[in-house]
C-alpha cells in the first residue's frame, strides 16, 4: 500500500502531485477557517482536510484520507455539511474527491510522522532520535515573556522559572525543532536571551535558572510591544516561514494597557498567548485599566490563546497541554503567510485585440487568483488597473477589504478597448497603486496581463518597478511577444513568465502562479 503523507489543516488539493494520494489529516483543525468549494467533487483550491470533514470521511479528530485528482468542472455548488459551509465556484481547472484512507496506511504514517496537533507522550520507543535536531514536528520560534514585577515577588518568580523550564524541556528544543528565548517584564523590558543563543535544552534550562528577579511595575504591554518589534529579527535568530509566538505570563494584573501591544504583535505576524495565574482579587481589579485585557492582547479571542492556572504550585500537569498548543502549527492564525500578507495588483490589457468575450475570461482568471488569498484590512490586498494607451485604476489596495467586495469589483470592470502602452501602464501602477503602500508590511506583486506587442518600451518601467520592491509576473496570451514578457518578469524569468495561445488556457496557470507567489514570499525577507 502507499505510505501516507501527514498534511496540515490548510494543505489544498493543488498542493498534491500524484493522481491518487493517501494523506493523514491532523486533529483539531479550526473548522471556521476552512476554504472548501463544491460538494463530493471539490475544486482543487479547497482544503483537503476541510473537504474530508465536509464529506463525512473523517471527523475533527483527523485521520486517514485517500485523495483522487479529477478533471476541472463548472459550477461547484455550496452545501452546508458537518459544520462546514462550502462555497460556490463557477469553474476551476482541476478537482479532487475524498474517500476513507485504509487503516494500515494510517498506522504507517503515524510511525513516520507524529501529527503536530498531538505531540506524542513521553513513553517513546527508543528511536535513534537525533538529540541535536530536537522535535522536528514542532516548528516554532517562541519568546517566553516572564512576569518580573513586584506583583509576583521573588518566591513565585522562582516557581515561574521552574514551570518555564519544564515547558522548554518538553517542547523538544533543537536545531530543527523549537527555538526559545526569554524576556523579563517589569518597569522596563529586558531581553534575557535570544532564539539564536541556545539550541540545546540543557543550556536553555541553565540560562533560565540564572535569571535574576527585577521587580517594579508590571508593564506587560510595554514588554509585549518591545518583544514583538525587536525580538524576532533574522539577525537575532528568527527563522523564515516558522511561526513566531510570544507566551505572556501574568501573575495578577498588568499595570499598563495591553490592547495597543496586541495590535502591534498582530501587525508583526506574532501569535500571542497569555498564561494567567491566580485571578486578580476584587480590590486589584479596581486598579486594572481594562478588565478584558486578555481578550484584547491574544492573537484571536477564540479561547485557544488564553490559558489559566490557579496557582504556581503543582503546575506539572499544566505543562503538556500548553506544549500541545504551542506545537499546533495550524492554529497559529496570526502568522504571516503568502495567503494573508501580500498586495497583488493586476494590470489588465484592455486593448481592442482582446475583445469583449475574451476580456470576460481575463476577469475570471483575475478572480480565481484573488480568491486564493485571505483579503482583509490586516491581511492581503488586491488592486486592478486597466490599460490601453491610457490607464484607469479600477480599484486601489485600500478600496475593498473583504474578498466578496473585491470579487464583485472585478466582475464589474468594464472593457475599455484601444491601443497598447504596457510600459506607461507599469509606471502608472508603480507610482499610483504601489506608491501609497510601499512602506506597509505586505510583500508587493504585480501581475501584467497582455495579448500583444506594446507600442512603448517595457524594460525600463519593469526594472523601475522591481527596484521599488515589486515582484513582477508577466502573463501573455495570443500575440504577446515572448521577449517583452521576459523583459517585464522578475528573476528568475522562467518561473515568472507565463504564456498561452488561447484565452481559455489562462485558468490552467492559476495554481502555478499562486505557488510562485508563495515561493517568492517565503524567500523574501520576512
Amino acid at each position: 500500500s502507499l505510505a501516507s503523507t501527514a498534511i496540515t489543516c490548510f494543505t489544498r488539493g493543488l498542493d498534491l502531485r500524484k493522481g491518487i494520494e493517501d494523506v493523514l489529516c491532523p486533529a483539531n483543525c479550526p473548522l471556521w477557517q476552512f476554504y472548501v468549494f463544491g460538494d463530493g467533487v471539490y475544486a482543487s483550491l479547497s482544503s483537503i482536510c476541510g473537504a474530508a470533514i465536509h464529506r463525512g470521511v473523517i471527523t475533527n479528530e483527523g485521520g486517514a484520507v485517500r485523495v483522487q485528482t479529477l478533471p476541472g468542472q463548472e459550477n461547484y455548488p455550496a452545501v452546508n455539511a458537518n459544520g462546514i459551509q462550502s462555497q460556490v465556484l463557477s469553474r476551476w481547472a482541476s478537482s479532487f474527491s475524498v474517500t476513507p484512507g485504509t487503516k494500515d496506511t494510517a498506522l504507517e504514517a503515524v510511525g513516520r510522522s507524529v501529527s503536530t496537533a498531538r505531540p506524542s507522550t513521553g513513553k517513546r520507543p527508543k528511536k535513534t532520535l537525533d538529540k541535536k535536531a530536537g522535535n522536528k514536528d514542532c516548528k516554532a520560534d517562541i519568546a517566553f515573556l516572564l512576569d518580573g514585577s513586584y506583583n509576583i515577588g521573588q518566591r513565585r518568580f522562582n516557581l515561574q522559572k521552574n514551570f518555564v523550564g519544564k515547558v522548554a524541556v518538553m517542547l523538544g528544543i533543537g536545531t530543527e525543532g523549537p527555538h526559545v528565548g526569554v524576556v523579563q517584564a517589569s518597569e522596563h523590558p529586558k531581553i534575557e536571551f535570544y532564539l539564536k543563543n541556545f539550541t540545546v535544552a540543557k543550556e536553555v534550562l541553565f540560562a533560565i535558572k540564572e535569571l535574576g528577579f527585577r521587580g517594579g511595575n508590571s508593564n506587560t504591554g510595554k514588554a509585549l510591544k518591545h518583544t514583538a518589534q525587536k525580538f524576532f529579527s533574522l539577525e537575532n535568530g528568527a527563522r523564515k516561514g516558522i511561526p513566531k509566538i510570544i507566551v505572556v505570563f501574568l501573575d495578577g494584573w498588568p499595570s499598563d494597557d495591553l490592547e495597543e501591544a496586541g495590535i502591534v504583535a498582530r501587525e508583526f505576524g506574532v501569535n500571542v498567548f497569555i498564561v494567567s495565574v491566580a485571578k486578580a482579587t476584587t480590590e486589584e481589579l479596581g486598579m486594572v485599566q481594562d478588565i478584558g485585557f486578555v481578550d484584547k492582547a491574544v492573537c484571536r479571542n477564540n479561547g485557544f490563546f488564553s490559558y489559566q492556572m490557579p496557582t504556581w504550585f503543582g503546575t506539572t500537569k499544566y505543562v503538556k497541554p500548553l506544549v500541545q498548543k504551542l506545537c499546533s502549527h495550524e492554529q497559529m492564525l496570526c502568522s504571516k503567510t503568502c495567503y494573508n500578507s501580500v498586495n497583488i495588483a493586476f494590470l489588465i490589457d484592455g486593448s481592442s485585440s482582446v475583445g469583449e468575450s475574451n476580456f470576460r475570461l481575463v476577469l475570471e482568471f483575475v478572480s480565481n487568483l484573488a480568491k486564493a488569498f485571505e483579503i482583509s484590512d490586516i491581511g492581503s490586498k488586491v488592486a486592478a488597473v486597466q490599460f490601453t494607451y491610457d490607464q484607469r485604476t479600477e480599484f486601489s489596495f485600500t478600496d475593498y477589504t473583504t474578498k466578496e467586495k473585491v470579487l464583485s469589483a472585478i466582475r464589474n470592470i468594464r472593457y475599455m478597448s484601444g491601443g497598447t502602452a504596457t510600459g506607461d501602464a507599469i509606471s502608472f501602477t508603480t507610482r499610483n497603486v504601489f506608491g501609497p503602500v510601499k512602506d506597509g508590511p505586505n510583500k508587493n506583486f504585480l501581475i501584467v496581463l497582455t495579448d500583444g506587442q506594446s507600442y512603448d518600451d517595457v524594460r525600463g518601467p519593469a526594472a523601475a518597478a522591481q527596484k521599488a520592491g515589486i515582484t513582477v509576473f508577466s502573463v501573455g496570451v495570443a500575440w504577446a511577444p515572448l521577449d517583452d514578457l521576459k523583459d517585464m518578469a522578475s528573476q528568475p524569468r522562467e518561473s515568472h513568465t507565463f504564456f498561452t495561445r488561447e484565452f481559455t488556457g489562462l485558468e490552467q496557470m492559476v495554481p502555478d502562479i499562486i505557488r510562485g507567489i508563495c515561493k517568492d514570499f517565503l524567500e523574501s525577507k520576512q
